[in-house]
């Protein structure tokens, strides 16, 4: 559900900005605003739920979550959009910062690659499924209906985990929380995305986004060397000591970079190009996370079997050759449909393979802050999947709903967008490559 809500927005970019009467730029904040709050808490609140109880923390966050999304579909104009949307990020926040430490608790570890497979399978298909339910939902109802459709979900969510979950073990030690390393952190992240998701719209040489983006340098420069001094880090270094854990959190980053890049221009480009309807766009849409669920859970399997570089090399390979036909020319009809399930069968395959790599490369009883930084790091990308395809599209096809009506100028910017995200698909392959090449087996019970 968390990711659910991370993507469901996309479809209704165009709804909202005639709605709203908003700028491309200024509805992408409807998206980044929930991003950014996510990507600012799960890696605290992960630290934060190793020393009091992962069920606790879990529980409350569907509580969190479900009044925000009420108060989303309430909300009369985007300013109260964005600040809704950002509560609703701190219950999401909640949510993923356990989901993954909850599952290795509960599994042998011999049977993890199959668990998180599983586990992947479902984050990347609420995530990746997002556009199409969103689509189908504003088509059905309007827009407001693709918040309050989670109130029901949430109440059973919670109903189900206070009942089902077992009380959290292997707690760690209580430590004081790292409130200044957050506040560096939630800055640096708003400071970057503010200057990627506005710059066009405002001017490149703009003081305020010239600003904005030397601003999250020096931020982030100093969130690093606080880190390496503070004595309780939000975010522990050390693990990134680790060769299997770095080149993991690093190419994961770098996916869901491009599962949410494709898809946020993706939308544009079957309803501006296509002439779908937005239900039907997202009917379209639902290719991609149903290739993705099908195929995660098999490679979950295999990753236990033969480990996890095989299937992140190949599946970040498989994404770039469907990229690279896109820029080709196929960027329409049963073409794209084709490319866009492809993507999907890599990103299945990637998915949970990196997860059990990530996951089995820390300590159990630190597994809450690593589940965090492993979901940092899909919210980071996934926000940075929305900025860097929202600047490359709105620089080719422009920024209002006037400037990208041209069919010619919505396929020029989706195949510009999609050139980017080749480039970063055979990045992530090979950042993914450099991982260890141990089996995932032996690998986890080396870290216990």
């Amino acid at each position: 559900m968390s990711q659910l809500d991370a993507s469901i927005v996309l479809t209704a970019f165009p709804a909202l900005q005639k709605a709203l009467h908003g700028s491309l730029g200024s509805v992408e904040w409807v998206s980044l605003a929930y991003l950014l709050t996510l990507v600012g808490l799960v890696t605290v609140l992960g630290h934060l739920a190793d020393m009091v109880g992962r069920k606790l923390l879990y529980v409350y966050g569907f509580a969190v979550f479900i009044v925000a999304t009420a108060l989303c579909g309430l909300a009369p104009n985007l300013v109260s959009l964005d600040i809704f949307r950002a509560f609703q990020g701190a219950g999401a926040a909640m949510l993923q910062a356990n989901s993954v430490a909850l599952i290795v608790h509960a599994v042998p570890r011999s049977q993890l690659g199959r668990a998180i497979g599983i586990q992947g399978a479902a984050q990347a298909l609420g995530l990746a499924s997002g556009p199409a339910l969103g689509g189908l939902l504003v088509g059905a109802g309007g827009w407001r209906l693709i918040f309050f459709v989670n109130v029901p979900a949430g109440l059973a969510g919670m109903t189900l985990a206070w009942f089902f979950l077992p009380r959290s073990r292997d707690l760690a030690p209580r430590q004081p929380l790292d409130w200044l390393g957050l506040a560096l952190f939630l800055a640096s992240v708003a400071s970057l995305l503010f200057g990627l998701a506005l710059g066009d719209q405002s001017g490149w040489s703009s003081p305020q986004i010239v600003g904005s983006l030397i601003g999250a340098v020096v931020l982030w420069t100093l969130f690093i060397r606080w880190e390496l001094h503070a004595p309780a880090p939000m975010l522990e270094l050390d693990f990134f000591r680790s060769r299997a854990f770095a080149a993991g959190v690093s190419s994961g980053l770098l996916s869901a970079t491009v599962l949410f890049g494709i898809l946020f221009v993706a939308a544009y480009q079957l309803q501006g190009v296509g002439h779908l309807g937005v239900a039907q766009a997202g009917i379209e849409l639902m290719v991609l996370p149903v290739a993705l669920a099908l195929a995660a859970p098999f490679a979950g399997r295999l990753a236990d079997r033969l480990g996890a570089r095989p299937l992140t090399v190949g599946g970040m390979l498989l994404v770039a050759a469907a990229l690279a036909a896109i820029v080709l020319g196929h960027s329409s009809g049963t073409g794209l449909l084709i490319a866009l399930a492809a993507i999907g069968v890599g990103l299945g395959a990637f998915i949970p393979a990196n997860s059990a790599a990530i996951m089995g490369s820390v300590p159990r009883q630190r597994s809450g802050m690593a589940g965090g930084i492993l979901n940092t790091t899909r919210g980071l990308g996934t926000a940075m999947g929305v900025a860097l395809t929202g600047l490359v599209f709105g620089l080719v096809a422009g920024t209002t709903a006037s400037q990208i009506r041209s069919a010619t100028s919505i396929t020029n910017g989706f195949t510009a967008s999609a050139a980017l995200l080749l480039a970063v698909a055979l990045l992530a392959a090979l950042v993914a490559g450099l991982g260890g090449s141990r089996h995932l087996t032996a690998r986890l019970e080396a870290t216990g």
